[in-house]
């Protein structure tokens, strides 16, 4: 009955049970590859903002998968830095659920993002001298609006109705963070309703966005391959590397995660599959993007040199007083 109920009002993150000895090492190296993260994909935006040879729908799109990443990695990983730390490892339900809907919002956006992107590659090599009429600045900014929409909308319902069950305990998540699977074990109601709508749109998400994903690159493969020269083949494949690694590694985890449901999974592997998703593939993006692309490396380069002119002149005024 409800009244035999304890309602509880915070959660006890489990994290990595380790020594202190070895968590303090864990926590340098994933303190270490958050700030990498941040700092790779913050640089990615900038240069696509200050360098002119960037704005284009390819980096635009780029941009705001950066900034995708940048908001997974926050919502989770400072919350798995915080349970190497001594000291109770806990969070209030006032900050679980903000976490847990922009972790998953970052999340569907990303995923329909990479169809967007998919598309404005299909468009730049199957239809080249229609690219700039295609893909016209309005059109670019509306595929960005309708994806960070549908992703707000896709997981709104879910998240509200979590927020409105009673959750009477245990009140302890063997995870390194607000995840929505064990949230929803420590209920006290019937959860199979939203189950099944998380199952639902999941899917209804996944296999669209993967749907149209295929569809484009199975075209943009076809027609690099009646390209003649072999030189041509080389660099249509080079602008497409990039985006093809990401692409694979982002719906590889993801299919694995549903192909094998959670509850035959063990909590390490529910662990490892957590810092794919959130530490790994946020922190090689901007290495992905930044080695295997010419023009980003030159931005870089450009962007330095301008920034040491400007050290230089700074010192110079700073001599002069």
């Amino acid at each position: 009955m409800m009244n035999n109920w304890t309602i509880v009002t915070e959660i006890t993150l489990i994290g990595i049970p380790t020594t202190r000895a070895f968590s303090g090492l864990l926590f340098l190296t994933f303190l270490l590859a958050y700030l990498v993260t941040v700092l790779g994909n913050t640089l990615i935006i900038t240069l696509i903002l200050v360098d002119y040879r960037l704005h284009s729908p390819m980096y635009f799109f780029l941009s705001n998968l950066s900034f995708s990443e940048i908001l997974t990695t926050t919502c989770a990983v400072p919350t798995m830095l915080a349970g190497f730390l001594p000291g109770r490892k806990s969070i209030s339900f006032g900050r679980c659920f903000p976490q847990l809907y922009f972790y998953f919002l970052s999340g569907c956006t990303e995923f329909i993002l990479f169809a967007v992107m998919s598309y404005d590659r299909y468009v730049a090599i199957c239809s080249p001298l229609q690219y700039t009429t295609i893909m016209t600045r309005s059109l670019c900014v509306r595929l960005v609006i309708l994806s960070w929409v549908d992703g707000f909308l896709l997981i709104l319902l879910s998240i509200v109705l979590k927020a409105g069950l009673p959750y009477c305990g245990p009140n302890v998540i063997d995870h390194f963070f607000c995840d929505s699977g064990p949230l929803l074990h420590l209920a006290c109601a019937d959860i199979r309703a939203i189950e099944l709508l998380e199952i639902l749109s999941s899917l209804v998400l996944l296999l669209s966005s993967l749907s149209l994903t295929v569809v484009s690159y199975v075209y943009i493969i076809s027609t690099i391959l009646k390209i003649p020269s072999g030189q041509g083949q080389r660099k249509a494949f080079a602008t497409c590397a990039s985006y093809f690694t990401v692409v694979s590694m982002g719906y590889g985890i993801s299919i694995f995660v549903y192909v094998c449901p959670s509850q035959k999974r063990s909590l390490h592997l529910n662990k490892i599959i957590f810092i794919l998703s959130s530490v790994i593939t946020p922190l090689l993006n901007p290495f992905i993007f930044s080695l295997r692309n010419e023009i980003m490396k030159d931005a870089l380069k450009d962007t330095l040199a301008k920034g040491q002119i400007l050290l230089r002149r700074m010192r110079s005024k700073l001599w002069k007083l």
